[in-house]
């Protein structure tokens, strides 16, 4: 009785799954490392559950639990690694609203299932206010000023008072970039900047005094401008809070949503 224990322990172990031999392909062994759901990175060894017999070396074969011994070690995930951006370059064109651009370059492409590479390039709005000869551009080019909605209320009786109240419009716009600046606002006449949101449509009105006699329209509208064309804006009481938004269509009618209502100034 006394040797039972031991014959035990060498059961014990026999009945144990045996460890991977050197002898055994894996991955390392052919070389194999593949992307993707390929039957033909295929090898002959010990899989991660104890088992013997054909294996893979392929990306997806973590989810169909058949991966040789040492495709972890012998097929690490390796992401994206991307330089610094560039420095900006200047606008595209000079005196009129156009774009500037930054670029950055791969230095490592991912492999095994790594994490893709980030955009390569940024866009942003630019405007160059001078000529290649020095001349000064058209002061058409001056970016919109916009303040709440809320102003133009009293605004508004003070031009029905004077009896030179002329009939105003709307024009929506799709915010492109806005500055971080919008949100650091916090005395209460700055609040509204905060509802600025990159993506999200606004709706500007454009009502005496603002509307110009002349021309029927309010500076910085847009008019005339192409379609998808960056526009500038400039909010009125925070020098910090600006950006870039796309002209959507002009409305005779104003509906606008009052969170999301602005003010040609």
């Amino acid at each position: 009785m006394a040797g039972c224990p031991r014959w035990a322990a060498l059961l014990a172990l026999l009945a144990l799954p045996a460890l991977p031999r050197r002898a055994d392909a894996g991955c390392a062994a052919r070389g194999l490392c593949c992307p993707g759901r390929d039957p033909a990175c295929l090898s002959l060894g010990w899989r991660p559950d104890g088992s013997h017999g054909p294996c893979y070396c392929d990306q997806a074969c973590a989810r169909t639990l058949d991966c040789c011994h040492d495709y972890a070690e012998a097929c690490p995930v390796i992401p994206c690694v991307v330089s610094q951006w560039s420095v900006w370059s200047g606008c595209a064109e000079p005196c009129k609203t156009t774009y500037r651009v930054r670029r950055r370059h791969v230095i490592q492409e991912p492999r095994n299932g790594g994490e893709a590479c980030p955009p390569l390039e940024e866009r942003a709005g630019c405007v160059e206010y001078w000529t290649q000869q020095g001349t000064e551009c058209k002061q058409s080019l001056i970016p919109a000023l916009i303040t709440t909605g809320g102003f133009g209320k009293a605004r508004k009786k003070r031009a029905a008072a004077d009896g030179n109240e002329r009939a105003g419009y709307c024009v929506e716009f799709q915010l492109v970039a806005i500055t971080p600046g919008c949100l650091q606002s916090h005395h209460s006449y700055t609040h509204w900047m905060q509802y600025l949101r990159e993506g999200h449509t606004v709706c500007v009105e454009c009502q005496h005094p603002a509307l110009d006699s002349r021309s029927l329209h309010c500076y910085g509208d847009g008019s005339g401008s192409k379609k998808n064309q960056l526009l500038h804006w400039q909010a009125v009481g925070n020098a910090q809070c600006k950006g870039t938004w796309k002209r959507i269509r002009q409305l005779d009618t104003c509906s606008c949503p009052s969170v999301h209502s602005f003010l040609f100034i």
